[in-house]
C-alpha cells in the first residue's frame, strides 16, 4: 500500500510578482518538496494596483478556508514580510489557529526597527500575539534570529537561509572572456537599497573605468526612480547607467552572465537572494555589512563588504574589480565555491523538511 504523503499548505505569492519572497519560492516547484510532500499552494497577493491586491488577497482567504476545511493540511507554511504584508498574514494566522494547524511563519522581512522596535505599544501586542500563534518562526540568518526573539522565544525560531543555484558554465565562461566592465544591481529602486547612493559611486568609478557600465535592474516607485536620475545627472555620469526596468528569466540569465561585478548597496536586508543569485553564477560582490550580507560576502574572499552609505569604500571596491582581472576571478571562484558548501537549493530544501518533520513529530 502506497503510503500517504503529509500535506503541507504553502502560502504564496502569485509566480510574477516581484522581489526576494517570490524569488525564494520558485524554487520549490519542481523540488524534492514536491516529491516527498503533497503540497497545496494558496496565492495570497501579486503585483498591481490598491484593487487588484485587495482582490488577490480576498481570494487567497476564501481559497485557504476551502483547504482547511476540505484538504485537512498537517502544516501550513507561510511566507511573509513586514509592513503591509504583516497585515495580510494576519487572516492567515489566525485561521490557521482556529483549524488547529501548526503554522511555520517564514520571515522575510527587512527593517525590523521600524516594524516592531519603534512601533507602538499597541502595535508591538499585536505582533506579539499573531506571532506566538505560529509554531515555528524561520529567520534568514543568526543576527535575525535575535531580532525576534525580542518577540517570541528563541526556542521557536530556526535559522534556514536563502539559497543560490549554481551556474558553473557561466563562471567558466567569465574566466575565459574579455571583461565587459558591467557593473549589475537587481532589486527594488530606493533608499533601503542604498540607489540614492550608486550615483556617487559611478562618478568614482569613471575616473578610473572611463567605459564602466552599470545596470541597475529592478523598478522602484517613480519618484525613486526620477530621484535616482536626478542624481546621475547633476554628478553627470547618467550615460553611464542603464535602467532595463525589473528583469527575469533569460533577460535576469543573460545579464548576470555578461556581467562582471555585482552590486548591492543596500541599507537593511535579510539574506538577499540577489546577491545570492549573483554569487551562483560566480559573480564577485560589493555590499554592505548590513543583515545576513556579512554571512555571505566575506571582506577580501568573494568580494568587498563595505559601510552602508561608504561610497568612497564601494568604488574602490568595483575599481579594483574592474581593473584586476586575476582579483576578479579569484573572489568570483570564491562566491561560487561559498554557494557549492553551504548554499545550495538542496541543503535548503531538506531544512525546510527537517522543519516540517520535527513539527509532525512533536
Amino acid at each position: 500500500m502506497k503510503e500517504k504523503k503529509t500535506k503541507v499548505c504553502m502560502i504564496v505569492q502569485d509566480k510574477m510578482v516581484k522581489g526576494g519572497i517570490a524569488a525564494v519560492i520558485s524554487g520549490y516547484y519542481g523540488s524534492k518538496l514536491e516529491q516527498d510532500y503533497d503540497m497545496i499552494y494558496v496565492e495570497s497577493y501579486k503585483d498591481g494596483g490598491k484593487l487588484t491586491k485587495l482582490w488577490k488577497g480576498i481570494c487567497g482567504y476564501f481559497h485557504f478556508a476551502k483547504v482547511l476545511l476540505f484538504s485537512r493540511p498537517d502544516i501550513v507554511h507561510m511566507h511573509s514580510s513586514f509592513g503591509p504584508s504583516f497585515y495580510r498574514s494576519l487572516p492567515f494566522i489566525y485561521m490557521a489557529s482556529w483549524a488547529k494547524k501548526p503554522m511555520i511563519n517564514h520571515i522575510h522581512g527587512a527593517d525590523f526597527d521600524e516594524f516592531y522596535v519603534q512601533a507602538s505599544e499597541k502595535k508591538k501586542k499585536l505582533i506579539k500575539r499573531a506571532y506566538s500563534k505560529c509554531a515555528v518562526l524561520i529567520a534568514l540568518s543568526a543576527e535575525w534570529k535575535e531580532r525576534l526573539s525580542q518577540i517570541v522565544p528563541a526556542k521557536k525560531i530556526t535559522i534556514i537561509e536563502n539559497y543560490s543555484v549554481l551556474h558553473e558554465d557561466a563562471l567558466s565562461d567569465r574566466l575565459e572572456r574579455k571583461p565587459n566592465n558591467i557593473v549589475l544591481f537587481l532589486g527594488e529602486i530606493g533608499k533601503r537599497k542604498g540607489c540614492y547612493d550608486i550615483p556617487a559611486v559611478v562618478s568614482e568609478v569613471v575616473k578610473v573605468v572611463p567605459d564602466v557600465k552599470f545596470v541597475l535592474g529592478g523598478a522602484g516607485s517613480p519618484m525613486d526612480e526620477q530621484a535616482v536620475k536626478e542624481l546621475l545627472d547633476k554628478y553627470g555620469v547618467g550615460d553611464h547607467v542603464v535602467f532595463p526596468g525589473w528583469v527575469r528569466g533569460e533577460e535576469k540569465d543573460r545579464l548576470l552572465r555578461k556581467s562582471d561585478v555585482f552590486f548591492l548597496p543596500s541599507y537593511n536586508e535579510g539574506m538577499p537572494m540577489s546577491v545570492l543569485d549573483a554569487m551562483g553564477y560566480g559573480l564577485p560582490i560589493v555590499s554592505t555589512n548590513v543583515g545576513g550580507i556579512p554571512k555571505i560576502v566575506h571582506d577580501g574572499v568573494n568580494g568587498f563588504c563595505c559601510e552602508a552609505g561608504d561610497t568612497k569604500k564601494m568604488a574602490e571596491g568595483i575599481t579594483e574589480l574592474l581593473v584586476s582581472l586575476n582579483t576578479a576571478h579569484e573572489l568570483g571562484i570564491e562566491s561560487m565555491n561559498i554557494v557549492k558548501n553551504r548554499y545550495s537549493l538542496e541543503k535548503h530544501i531538506e531544512l525546510i523538511m527537517k522543519t516540517y518533520r520535527l513539527i509532525l513529530n512533536r
